[in-house]
C-alpha cells in the first residue's frame, strides 16, 4: 500500500491561502502544509491549525519572500530590508552562510512558539536544496530531529527524508484534472511513501499583489476538492 502526503506549501502567506489550505484539506485530500513565519497571515494560519489538529503542519523556510525575522543582516537582504529574489541564489552570490542559519533557526524557533509542534522542515523555492545551503538544513534538521522535503535531483547529506519520493509536477496552467487518478504512473519503483507538492488557494490582494502564481491556485483548489484516489494508495495521516 503506496502512502502518500499532499503538502500544501505556502500556508501564512495571506487568509486567503490559509483558508484555500484548510478547505482543501477538510474538502478534499491535503493532509499536510507547510507554513511560512515571516509572511502576512501567520497568526491567522495558527489559530486555524490547532481548530484543524487533522493537518500535518512543518516549517516552510523563507529566504526569497518578504522580510526576516531576525536582524543584523547584511548579505541576504537587499537595501530595503527584504530579502533578494530566487535569482539571487543562483548567481553565485557572496553572502555570509551564517545569517541564513541564524534567520532559518529564528523561523522555526517562531513556529514552536505557537506551541505547534513541526511534522518536517521545507523551504519556499526549494532553497535548502542549494548546494551553499544544505549544511544548514542538515544541522537545522539535526538540531530539532525533523526529516526534510527531498528531491531525486539533490540529494542532502545529513538529513532523513521527508518521504521516498517528491512530485512537483502539480503546478502550473494545465495539470490534468485527472492527476489523482493516474498518480501511480509517476510513481518510482520501491517508493512507499510518496511527497506531492500543491499550493491551493483562495485568491485576496495579499496573494494576488504578491506572487505571479496565483488564479493557478483557485484550479488546484477544484481539482483537489474533487480528485479520487485509486485503489492501493492512502493518505498519511497525522
Amino acid at each position: 500500500m503506496a502512502k502518500i502526503i499532499v503538502n500544501a506549501d505556502d500556508f501564512g502567506y495571506s487568509k486567503g491561502v490559509n483558508y484555500g489550505i484548510i478547505e482543501a484539506h477538510l474538502q478534499g485530500i491535503v493532509n499536510s502544509a507547510t507554513m511560512m513565519m515571516n509572511m502576512y497571515a501567520v497568526e491567522h494560519g495558527v489559530e486555524l491549525a490547532k481548530k484543524n489538529p487533522t493537518l500535518g503542519l512543518g516549517v516552510h523556510l523563507v529566504l526569497t519572500a518578504g522580510k526576516p525575522l531576525s536582524g543584523g543582516l547584511e548579505t541576504i537582504v537587499d537595501e530595503n530590508g527584504s530579502f533578494h529574489k530566487q535569482t539571487f541564489w543562483y548567481s553565485n552570490p557572496n553572502v555570509k552562510i551564517e545569517e541564513v542559519e541564524n534567520e532559518w533557526d529564528a523561523q522555526i524557533q517562531r513556529f514552536l512558539s505557537f506551541g505547534l509542534n513541526p511534522t518536517h522542515l521545507d523551504s519556499h523555492h526549494h532553497m535548502h536544496m542549494i548546494p551553499i545551503l544544505q549544511p544548514i538544513i542538515a544541522k537545522l534538521s539535526q538540531k530539532y530531529n525533523l526529516p526534510v522535503r527531498i528531491s531525486e535531483k539533490h540529494i542532502i547529506d545529513g538529513i532523513t527524508p521527508f518521504s521516498d519520493q517528491l512530485l512537483t509536477d502539480f503546478y502550473g496552467n494545465d495539470i490534468p484534472v485527472d492527476y489523482f487518478e493516474t498518480i501511480k504512473e509517476r510513481f518510482n519503483p520501491g517508493a512507499e511513501t510518496i511527497e506531492i507538492m500543491v499550493h491551493p488557494a483562495l485568491v485576496d490582494n495579499d496573494l494576488k499583489n504578491g506572487t505571479s502564481y496565483c488564479f493557478e491556485r483557485l484550479t488546484e483548489l477544484d481539482i483537489l476538492t474533487t480528485a479520487k484516489l485509486p485503489e492501493g494508495i492512502e493518505l498519511v495521516k497525522y
